[in-house]
């Protein structure tokens, strides 16, 4: 009996000496977020156990928790959606990345703290990671608009674009937009858009498909622009140079709107493919 005992405790401090060679870490890319912004976690995932250890086949598998740091209740809405299996061998790595804002109720601005538990199915053990800080801020509002988009039983649902201004860790000032129902009791997305400085108002324009054209003096001598569609996505970014004349939202008599002024920064992908001497075909050579 007493050699059982023994082997007990020594099978138990295998597995946990297996398990202390595992590590869970998080990381965000940002510490501060409005109300409703998207949180985004990357949980990185360390197996140095020499062996193969499974994963994501569990919806408990990895499971999070978030706590408000001043005393406030912080409401689960729903378990973080992690399903998805795969194997890591000793020696590897694996990040799993999650949205947190759908599933915690952390609407209220103060600092809050984010832990993970990782279980390890084979040992019957689990690894905790974090805690993580991060700040829910609430920023100036600074235009609004409603503006209406077409249904199927023919009367429009009015929505509301604001644009928020935020001081991101009390030394640059970023832009974000805000799309949500007429009377913000429901709001369906929160995106940030860029870095803008302290002296400049944006200029906005609704369209006649109710799309948002944005354009903010990001720098000295930089504007930026961009466009966010009736569903809160943000596409169409691009940068303009004060150069000769300031740049500047301009409505055409058909209701379309466009940048006109300072000159367009051509992106990266708008440069021609040059190829190598050695990658073009051989001319043939003449007698």
């Amino acid at each position: 009996m007493k050699t059982f005992f023994v082997g007990a405790i020594l099978a138990g401090l295998m597995v946990f000496r297996a398990a202390a060679q595992v590590s869970v870490v998080l990381a965000l890319d940002q510490e501060q977020f409005l109300p409703s912004e998207s949180i985004p976690l990357a949980v990185k995932i360390t197996n140095r156990s020499g062996q193969q250890l499974h994963f994501g086949a569990d919806p408990s598998w990895l499971t999070f928790s978030v706590e408000s740091v001043d005393g406030l209740v912080v409401k689960t809405l729903a378990e973080v959606p992690v399903v998805g299996a795969f194997d890591l061998e000793s020696s590897q790595e694996a990040t799993k990345h999650v949205n947190l804002q759908p599933y915690f109720s952390v609407e209220r601005g103060g600092r809050y703290k984010v832990t993970a538990t990782l279980r390890i199915k084979e040992w019957s053990k689990a690894v905790n990671g974090g805690p993580k800080f991060f700040d829910i801020v609430n920023g100036a509002i600074l235009w609004t608009q409603d503006f209406g988009v077409p249904t199927t039983s023919g009367v429009p649902e009015v929505r509301k674009y604001t644009l928020e201004q935020a001081n991101y860790l009390r030394s640059q000032l970023r832009l974000y937009v805000r799309l949500s129902d007429v009377t913000d009791s429901h709001v369906f997305k929160v995106s940030a858009l860029g870095q803008m400085v302290a002296f400049g108002h944006p200029e906005c324009q609704v369209d006649r498909e109710s799309q948002l054209h944005v354009l903010w003096q990001a720098g000295s001598q930089v504007f930026n622009y961009c466009l966010v569609h009736p569903d809160g996505s943000v596409s169409g970014q691009e940068a303009y140079d004060y150069f000769g004349t300031r740049p500047r939202l301009s409505v055409d008599e058909n209701g379309g709107v466009m940048v006109q002024g300072g000159v367009r920064r051509v992106k990266a992908t708008e440069f021609p493919n040059v190829k190598a001497p050695n990658a073009l075909p051989n001319m043939p050579v003449k007698p």
